[in-house]
């Protein structure tokens, strides 16, 4: 809210310096800011008594879309990557498995590992465990097991994170 929108009839006006100019009507303040060359800005609309700060009206929304873009540019969304596996998985293939998560987890990812079983190999679920686990053992020290391998319908998945 800004000039005549501001309908409080009392609020604590901040100078364009930063100041506290103290609490005042809501008229005051708007003729303080005009005297000034300025706007009258709502602030904090929640507080009691509601802050308002003489400021200029342009200069001020623009600062505050600089501070949302730079805000913006520092996140970091955490994507999901997958990697499946077989129960009769070779040692090589394992290992380009292995290196292919890596760097998904340097990366700062996440990484679903599923175990997927197909026809006769759903008999021998628990025995194919170990893979998973050596999978686990052989990224240990960049990452840490999120969520234990746990079996759902036809596969056994499990969740890698990043060591903090």
């Amino acid at each position: 809210m800004i000039n005549e929108q501001i309908r409080d009839k009392e609020v604590r006006v901040v100078g364009e310096n930063g100041e506290q100019l103290g609490l005042m009507s809501s008229k005051d303040a708007m003729k303080m800011a005009e005297d000034a060359g300025m706007d009258l800005v709502k602030i904090a609309p929640t507080a009691k008594p509601p802050v308002c700060k003489i400021v200029d009206y342009g200069k001020f929304k623009y600062e505050q879309l600089r501070k949302e873009k730079e805000a913006k540019k520092k996140q970091r969304t955490i994507d999901v990557k997958e990697i499946r596996l077989s129960p009769n998985i070779d040692t090589n293939d394992l290992n380009t498995k292995t290196n292919a998560a890596r760097k998904f987890i340097s990366k700062g990812d996440k990484v679903k590992v599923t175990l997927r079983f197909r026809g006769r190999e759903m008999a021998h679920m628990g025995s194919s465990r170990h893979i998973l686990d050596d999978f686990a053992v052989a990224l240990a020290d960049i990452a840490v097991v999120e969520k234990t391998p746990k079996i759902e319908g036809r596969s056994m998945t499990m969740f890698l994170t990043e060591k903090k």
